[in-house]
């Protein structure tokens, strides 16, 4: 069956890095749409970013655009979310998903979900 699963949250500074990682089992990465969401205390999930399956393009949210980078792996069958310059509002659990056709920002049209990484700026 289908697994996905999140590695490389943690506890960083504003300004700092994190690099997070989604690990797929079950599918092929590169024949789906791998995307990115997060769901902060009290708020609704968000579209964070995604790469289109074969040619890989990229989207993103504005509120992340210059400072998070989407990217995959196609050997390693893993997607990577590279967050730079974090700030406090990004604190959040990061959601990885799978979606067997083009990106969406609609997280109902997702089938395959992993259990989440959490992110915590601190100020």
């Amino acid at each position: 069956q289908v697994q996905l699963v999140e590695s490389g949250g943690g506890l960083v500074q504003a300004g700092g890095s994190l690099r997070l990682s989604c690990a797929a089992s079950g599918l092929a990465v590169s024949a789906y749409a791998m995307v990115w969401f997060r769901q902060a205390p009290g708020k609704e999930r968000e579209f964070v970013a995604a790469i289109n399956p074969s040619a890989g393009s990229t989207g993103y949210a504005d509120s992340v655009k210059g400072r998070f980078t989407v990217s995959r792996d196609n050997a390693k069958n893993t997607v990577y979310l590279q967050m730079n310059s974090l700030k406090p509002e990004d604190t959040a659990v990061y959601y990885c998903a799978a979606r067997l056709s083009f990106y969406t920002t609609y997280g109902g049209h997702y089938r395959y979900w992993g259990q989440g990484t959490q992110v915590t700026v601190s100020s």
